[in-house]
């Protein structure tokens, strides 16, 4: 699987860059408002340094590699957190650390991969499906067999997400099984479709997801709604996916990182993000929900009818990515990598 690190120094000004005060971020790719970053940087006076990666496994895998103790905050999705709190990478947010943790929307308060928010705070909500280009395709979209059993004019022109994660869900729901299921002929089944599907598809591609729909070189793409939806504002003539099988739903979390070299600044930050304007520049720009309440003042009009946000009646329901157990996860892994 291929890992992005594209190291990113951000120019916050003469005042920020002679700060003492430093906050260094691990984040996915175009995924904040560099005017967001340079009020937080205005605001304190810290200079930020922002890294960035294109999957959960790419960051994980750097994290472990020796990265820990270098960023002070990540960006990991619900089940990573899980994942990552298990390995000992996070450190705990003690009681009365975040002012402004009763922002945090009641429905996001407590959720089960982090309960009592311990080491998170929320950041970005959406969904992952997948874009057709109806300049190519004006059949029926809403089903897992354009991505696994595409017809003939989509053969081919397929992008999907380099992620494990958004990958492997996606798979079981077209299968109609269990995610992590340690069913060994329901497996040899997955993967024997995974490896037929393959040959349907152009490229595993997070970074381009949004770029290859939009200048036509993917007819579908795998996608998040958000990307799905400002690949539609640039002109692409693509419609989002809800299939009767099911679509993932995810969330974002900024965590503070076991050994933050700026500890104090990294709260800061997470308290920053807390203030109900400040994260809704995220989603304006981004164009996903977040998890804090009171948003709805400081939100552009048009995310509340955004089609990519508002699944039809017919659509499968959502799930959430799951962690599968110590036996279960190198199976999947290897299916991954035959991939």
């Amino acid at each position: 699987m291929k890992t992005t690190a594209t190291a990113i120094t951000l120019c916050l000004g003469a005042q920020a860059v002679a700060a003492e005060e430093k906050l260094v971020i691990y984040h996915w790719f175009e995924y904040i408002p560099q005017e967001l970053l340079d009020k937080f940087a205005a605001e304190t006076g810290i200079e930020i340094t922002m890294d960035t990666y294109d999957s959960n496994e790419a960051m994980l895998a750097s994290l472990k590699a020796g990265a820990i103790g270098t960023y002070d905050v990540a960006v990991p999705g619900d089940s990573m957190v899980s994942i990552m709190a298990g390995e000992g990478l996070l450190d705990t947010i003690a009681e009365g650390e975040l002012a402004n943790k009763g922002n945090i929307a009641p429905e996001w308060a407590d959720p089960s991969f982090d309960p009592g928010r311990m080491h998170s705070i929320p950041y970005q909500w959406g969904s992952t499906s997948f874009a057709v280009n109806r300049d190519v395709f004006q059949g029926d979209i809403n089903t897992t067999d354009i991505l696994f059993s595409p017809p003939p004019e989509l053969s081919g022109r397929i992008n999907m997400l380099d992620s494990q994660g958004e990958v492997m869900a996606m798979t079981s729901l077209h299968m109609g099984m269990a995610q992590c299921s340690n069913d060994r002929d329901k497996l040899r089944a997955l993967n024997d479709m995974l490896q037929e599907a393959k040959g349907h598809w152009a490229s595993f591609d997070s970074d381009t997801a949004k770029e290859v729909l939009v200048s036509g070189d993917a007819a579908v793409g795998q996608i998040y709604d958000g990307f799905g939806a400002k690949a539609r504002e640039e002109g692409a003539n693509i419609e989002y996916a809800f299939p009767t099988q099911g679509y993932v739903v995810w969330m974002d979390n900024v965590v503070l990182l076991k050994d933050a070299p700026n500890r104090a600044n990294a709260l800061k930050f997470m308290d920053f993000l807390l203030e109900p304007e400040n994260i809704a520049a995220v989603s304006n720009y981004a164009r996903y929900g977040s998890g804090v309440s009171s948003v709805s003042e400081y939100l552009d009009p048009a995310l509340a009818t955004l089609p990519e946000s508002n699944p039809p009646a017919e659509a499968g329901a959502g799930v959430f990515i799951e962690v599968c157990d110590q036996e279960t996860q190198p199976v999947y892994d290897q299916i991954w990598t035959n991939l």
